[in-house]
């Protein structure tokens, strides 16, 4: 009787492991600018067509061109371990050592570029359409990191359009999405069962809205008309700064210092979230690598310690973090402020290679509730982006294909 109960334990621990939702493994100190690039475009957030090539590149601040490896990983729509094994999603092997990378030229930090080219000799393609997980590890089988990306077969069109939400309690706050799916000539078999919808903004996978139906269909489209269920607070426009040229302040820098590493000191911010709304142009959150007078923005740009500064009154009940996708969105203790008294500010240095950023300051309370307009407010009128993404498993099918891909963003929002 012991032994039974023993092995019903056991097969459900190994059932729950089995079916338990990946999340993202976060980098060391030492791992940088982590960064997708399609064919066309770098991207922090990579949904790439079937077939199309992409590169993973980061930078090692250890100086010591260590070695690293990566494994590729398929996963079903809310990111449980797929059925699919190895070689029905990936022609050619992974686990293998990244042999591309070189050393920094004439920077104040030392470091190696090294850049993961999918396909290459050795991991040939990929063969599905879904959500696939990339991750890098050392010599030691420990894992540095891991990120998710996204790969679309252009079966249905998906329009999407961003409207000002329908509840008046909210309806200066909050933005919603409206999505119409058009299946062309196929079939799709039961779509309340076999559609599953996610809803992307500003390219944060953290936030996202996940697992909504067809509200009804028409004909062969299907239609997303809710109002709650596909709500988003509208936030506000990101801040930034540009670190391009190291030996003079340039946008959202006061000041430049030189010790070990240049130093970039941002003007200090304040709370906006009782100010009117300004528009204010950004990038959604995004970065972008690029510094004058070097040929090669990947070895030659150089790090700088960034200092953020946020005028505020200290909270007793939640973290204060600078929030942005240079880290992929995480909250870290790397990316969470401390209080100067003295001050009576916020305060965070962060190691950011040159280019262009966008920030803000975001809270996180004691029960993990993420507020990401405390600091900065929640407007109607602010510009969002928003991705949608349409995923399908046929009826006796074993993998969600990802069968349509539309964005738009709430520019021009409608009433």
């Amino acid at each position: 009787m012991f032994k039974k109960l023993f092995f019903a334990l056991f097969f459900i621990a190994i059932a729950n492991v089995s079916f338990a939702q990946v999340e993202e493994i976060l980098p060391p100190d030492f791992i940088k600018t982590i960064t997708f690039k399609g064919s066309t475009s770098q991207a922090q957030l990579p949904i790439l067509r079937l077939g199309e090539p992409f590169s993973l590149e980061f930078d090692a601040l250890t100086g010591n061109e260590e070695d690293f490896y990566y494994r590729i990983d398929y996963f079903n729509y809310d990111w449980t371990p797929s059925q699919l094994v190895k070689g029905e999603y990936l022609r050619g092997v992974d686990d293998v050592r990244i042999i591309n990378y070189l050393n920094s030229l004439n920077t104040f930090q030392m470091y190696s570029h090294y850049d993961i080219q999918i396909p290459n000799q050795q991991t040939r393609g990929l063969l599905k359409s879904g959500n696939y997980m990339i991750t890098v590890y050392d010599d030691y089988d420990e894992v540095m990191f891991s990120r998710k990306f996204m790969i679309v077969e252009d079966v249905v069109s998906v329009g999407v359009e961003a409207r000002r939400t329908r509840n008046f309690e909210t309806i200066n706050e909050k933005q919603i999405v409206n999505i119409k799916v058009n299946s062309g000539s196929l079939n799709l078999n039961n779509p309340l069962e076999t559609i599953k919808t996610l809803v992307i903004q500003n390219n944060n996978l953290a936030t996202a809205i996940t697992n909504i139906k067809p509200q009804f269909t028409v004909g062969n489209e299907l239609i997303y008309r809710y109002d709650n269920e596909l709500s988003f607070w509208g936030g506000n426009e990101y801040l930034n700064f540009e670190t391009k040229n190291v030996r003079s302040a340039s946008l959202g820098i006061r000041y430049i210092g030189l010790e070990d590493l240049y130093h970039s000191y941002l003007f200090t911010q304040i709370s906006r979230r009782d100010r009117p709304y300004t528009w204010n142009p950004d990038v959604n959150g995004n970065f972008l690598v690029n510094a004058i007078g070097v040929d090669n923005l990947d070895t030659q740009a150089d790090y700088t310690l960034v200092h953020f500064s946020l005028q505020e009154q200290e909270f007793t009940d939640r973290d204060v973090y600078v929030y942005g996708n240079f880290n992929n969105f995480a909250l870290e203790d790397m990316t969470r402020m401390t209080y100067n008294r003295e001050a009576g500010q916020y305060e965070c240095i962060l190691k950011l290679k040159q280019g262009f950023y966008n920030y803000k300051f975001v809270t996180l309370d004691l029960d993990g509730n993420l507020d990401e307009g405390a600091i900065s407010g929640n407007f109607w009128q602010t510009e969002n982006n928003y991705k949608v993404l349409i995923y399908y498993r046929d009826l006796g099918a074993r993998f969600d294909r990802l069968i349509g891909f539309g964005e738009t963003n709430s520019e021009r929002i409608r009433n």
